[in-house]
């Protein structure tokens, strides 16, 4: 197989080679945990998850490491605002995490490296970038020196003046440049600290990649990916960092970045208030659903959250499993990889293409004659499916498993749909109402308040 992907850095589709075949190294940048994870948090690692089962088809080491970023501003807050330290509040988002990248078959990393494990690697790594005249300590910080990377700003192509004008930067008086950002910080008593030879202090959130990706991976990465959202700031600072502490070597040879998950065109995030947590998800849709719907667009474009889409996968989802439970007496072939799924998935992880090889091979298998045709066509099938992480359940049982949505969803969308009315967000309150309509659920305004009931349609 020959792998092609288009790398961010360059701009351009290339031929993917490893540095080292006999040993492939891949970052992904994982969760801060702080909250649950909303489907669009979930979106990276479904997709490079699927990037790193087909390297290992392909290649006989490969080492796929994706973090845990367990000190942060936002994980101190939610700790302060709930009386409790921040390893109760990390801990119970982890797990959280891990239960919902289980159940929508995220392919799980090699290495999961926790930032509070590597706080030595940071603080030395910000060791060595002071005495290399790349950082500088003023304060109790140490910030690095942005103008002592000619090639920063490279990666995402903008130039520092671009950068400042469309990012948030703290103007702080003992910066050299107000684009410096800092690699550590000093930490006031109610927050955590680690000793240090500046401070006692915590570090900057964009170090923190660079010194768990060279512990575990090395020097320079075969492949890093993300979201779209933190190509700037968090990778083009991870870039002039790590090349700086690295003597020059570059930091990742191939960048991938996924688009966004939106809702009516706008970017799904928490400060939006517009996300949909995979945990209330599980609860009301087929994971295997959730899933489809996240392969079903490029990774590179953005992909719109809506109940059509997720209607559209359950309804595809349907038509697989119902072609499979009709041949549930053949006995498949064995088969170890179908040729057209695994060219789409190498032609820059086109996950859109794979899923139209499984409606073909749905087809082959319908019109197949004989028992050794249908054997082959439904193994064909299975194996596909499998390699996209789906087809592996029961045909029988997919049919008899949960309905789509339950009673305590509407619930919470309808109590959501009187608080919208209250607040006179009238926009929000007809959106819930058109939700519902998707799902089969009529709202009725009373005397007595708002009730919902199941229209005519079925639920799906």
């Amino acid at each position: 197989m020959v792998l092609r992907l288009t790398n961010s850095l360059t701009r351009r589709t290339e031929l993917f080679t490893p540095a080292d075949p006999a040993r492939v190294t891949m970052y992904v940048c994982g969760p801060t945990v702080y909250n649950y994870a909303h489907i669009g948090n979930a979106r990276p690692f479904v997709l490079f998850g699927l990037l790193a089962k087909l390297l290992k088809r392909m290649y006989p080491k490969v080492i796929y490491a994706r973090n845990i970023t367990d000190v942060d501003d936002k994980i101190n807050a939610a700790a302060l605002a709930q009386s409790v330290p921040i390893s109760t509040i990390t801990e119970r988002y982890t797990q959280a995490f891990h239960a919902d990248m289980a159940a929508i078959g995220a392919e799980p990393p090699d290495v999961e490296p926790r930032a509070t494990e590597h706080i030595g690697q940071i603080i030395a790594m910000c060791e060595r970038l002071i005495a290399r005249g790349h950082a500088y300590e003023a304060a109790g910080h140490v910030l690095f020196d942005v103008s002592s990377y000619p090639d920063y700003g490279h990666l995402s192509g903008r130039t520092v003046r671009e950068m400042l004008a469309g990012a948030r930067v703290e103007v702080a008086p003992y910066k050299k440049n107000p684009a410096d950002f800092v690699l550590w910080k000093p930490s006031t008593p109610e927050l955590p600290g680690w000793p240090s030879p500046w401070s006692l202090g915590r570090p900057g959130w964009h170090i923190e990649c660079s010194a768990m990706s060279e512990a575990h991976l090395g020097e320079t990465l075969d492949i890093h990916c993300g979201g779209n959202d933190l190509l700037f700031p968090h990778h083009e600072n991870e870039v002039a960092q790590s090349t700086c502490a690295h003597a020059g070597a570059p930091f990742a040879r191939y960048w991938l970045h996924n688009g966004f998950i939106t809702v009516d065109g706008a970017k799904m995030a928490k400060s939006v208030g517009n996300t949909f947590l995979i945990n209330d998800l599980r609860k009301v849709y087929p994971v295997e659903v959730l899933r489809y719907f996240l392969l079903a667009g490029h990774y590179r474009q953005p992909l719109d959250w809506s109940d059509k889409a997720i209607v559209q996968a359950k309804t595809t989802l349907d038509r697989l499993y119902g072609c499979l439970r009709d041949h549930a007496q053949v006995a498949e072939t064995a088969v170890e990889a179908v040729a057209n799924v695994d060219a789409a998935l190498c032609d820059d992880l086109n996950t859109p293409m794979a899923l139209a090889e499984l409606s073909a091979l749905v087809r082959e298998l319908q019109k197949a004659e004989g028992p050794q045709a249908q054997a082959l066509a439904k193994g064909r099938l299975l194996c596909a499916g499998k390699l996209l992480g789906l087809l592996q359940q029961d045909a029988q049982a997919w049919f008899q498993g949960a309905p789509i949505a339950d009673e305590s969803h509407f619930d919470a969308l309808l109590a959501e749909r009187v608080a919208a009315r209250a607040a006179k967000n009238f926009t929000r309150a007809d959106a819930i109402r058109n939700e519902l309509a998707e799902l089969g659920i009529v709202i009725e305004d009373t005397a007595q308040g708002a009730r919902w009931k199941r229209g005519a349609g079925p639920v799906i």
